[in-house]
């Protein structure tokens, strides 16, 4: 019993110490963010029409009629020459999405833009074949990609467009906003986790001259980069990710607009959030997995390779997390057979109060949103802790999805479903494209939601609180998972 109880705290060490040296690369970011300083913007006053290049509008979608007439309608507004630009939807469409862009597309053509809908025999590749197949046809030396769910601003062109005077800049990014942020607990909270990316990740790492990412949609390629970088490849479920450090290692630099945003829909309901998660999490594995060797062959920095490493293993830390809570209930009872002293356990709340300083700057201090402050800290204060325990309950499906992704197992690429929510009064229900199946990965969730509020009984029984606040989060965490995860089954009925 002495044994299996070492063996308990030892695993339980190993994965705070995992879950803490992220944490703390995370406080490196904030430190080379915050010294960055403010971010100089390129004035686009003085450019003139016959300056202007030519530029491909790349929109890749597959089955969006709620949100695709809104998208072509925002491009077709751009304040940019019609002589200048080009528009090719990407359309891998299998519904009514088809005809509502040859609908659109002939109306804009009638207007005098150039517009074509382009359409394939299969969906090889997905959104990586996608573009694959439309780069070879792009006529722009540049070219900007799309998502369905963005509403990109009128003057994005001539915001992006300057930068790539410089012959090194390869891409250039915008920061992604949210149109429906405050439309339920759930879009809030995965608007704080998205703006630590757009502010304190990549302007950490692009102010630390690390190697930071395309997010694969609201930027601007240099069409000669792609191909360079040896163009897109579908061996992973992040080809944004995959082709952006490709391109690094070849010397070209990404380019990241803190202020500049790029609005966009976020998912409204867990099942789509839970689909966009696992593709982004198992794809970060697959990237991981390919270019890592690559990374550390190559002739970069030691805290170029550490960031990098750190930044394609970021998906990793969902395990390690999971692990150290399904191991701290056992815990509970092997401290009672050894004498460790459990306040050696202090040092690991370095990592939290890394992640607090993190998600405190990004949501709070960064000048994203203009809301006064009081209000932005109270808003912090209530929502953090809830937030915590929601990425804690999405522990154990990243978590399945980070070992598929390093197991190598095939997946097909699952489009996150948009609905058209923009205000409180949108609904999603009884729409098309929802998961009607329930998951066996759900019902774990439900399970471990009854297994940590057992942990709580079990350390209040056996006199040792230092675990209350842990299970109790993840307690939360995963029944909340559970319960979005069901409530947002079958709508459609």
């Amino acid at each position: 019993m002495i044994l299996l109880a070492y063996i308990v705290l030892g695993i339980y060490i190993m994965a705070l110490v995992w879950i803490t040296g992220y944490c703390l690369l995370q406080l490196h970011l904030l430190y080379q963010y915050k010294k960055g300083g403010k971010q100089k913007v390129v004035a686009t006053g003085d450019i003139k029409d016959k300056d202007l290049p030519f530029v491909t509008i790349q929109l890749p979608i597959y089955n969006e009629l709620y949100v695709i007439e809104r998208l072509i309608d925002r491009v077709c507004e751009f304040h940019y020459p019609k002589d200048k630009y080009e528009i090719h939807i990407l359309d891998d469409s299998t519904d009514e999405t088809v005809d509502i862009v040859s609908k659109k597309v002939a109306t804009y053509k009638a207007q005098g833009f150039n517009i074509q809908q382009i359409r394939r025999i299969d969906r090889k590749g997905y959104k990586a074949g996608a573009l694959k197949e439309a780069t070879e046809m792009a006529q722009g030396e540049f070219i900007a990609i799309f998502d369905a769910d963005f509403l990109p601003r009128k003057d994005f062109l001539l915001n992006t467009i300057p930068y790539f005077e410089d012959g090194n800049i390869g891409v250039v990014q915008t920061r992604w906003e949210h149109i429906n942020q405050n439309y339920s607990l759930l879009t809030k909270l995965q608007a704080m986790q998205l703006n630590v990316h757009f502010t304190v990740e990549q302007q950490g790492r692009k102010s630390g001259n690390y190697m930071l990412q395309f997010n694969g949609t609201a930027g601007v390629w240099r069409k000669s980069t792609i191909a360079d970088a040896g163009g897109w490849e579908a061996d992973t479920l992040t080809e944004d990710l995959d082709l952006s450090y490709r391109a690094q290692l070849k010397g070209w630099e990404i380019i990241f607009l803190e202020k500049f945003g790029s609005p966009a829909e976020l998912p409204a309901e867990m099942n789509g959030l839970k689909s966009q998660q696992f593709r982004w999490m198992k794809g970060g594995a697959e990237t991981a997995k390919k270019m890592l060797p690559t990374i550390w062959k190559s002739n970069l920095q030691l805290i170029q390779k550490i960031h990098a490493t750190g930044h394609l293993l970021g998906s990793t830390v969902f395990i390690f997390v999971l692990i150290a809570g399904v191991f701290s209930v056992p815990l509970l009872f092997a401290l009672q057979n050894i004498g460790f002293d459990i306040r050696y356990f202090g040092f690991f709340l370095s990592g939290l109060l890394s992640v607090i300083a993190v998600y405190f700057v990004a949501n709070v201090s960064a000048e994203i949103k203009e809301e006064k402050w009081l209000k932005k800290v109270l808003k912090f204060v209530v929502l953090f802790p809830v937030f915590l325990a929601l990425s804690m309950g999405l522990s154990l499906h990243n978590t399945i999805a980070v070992i598929q992704g390093w197991m190598g197992k095939e997946s097909p690429f699952i489009r996150t479903p948009k609905f058209n929510i923009n205000t409180i009064t949108d609904t999603f229900k009884k729409q098309k494209y929802f998961n009607s199946k329930l998951s066996w990965v759900t019902v774990f969730e439900g399970l471990l939601a009854i297994y940590f509020l057992g942990g709580i009984v079990a350390g209040v029984q056996l006199g040792n609180n230092a675990f209350l606040a842990f299970h109790g989060l993840l307690m939360i965490g995963f029944g909340t998972i559970f319960c979005y995860s069901i409530g947002h089954l079958n709508m459609e009925e």
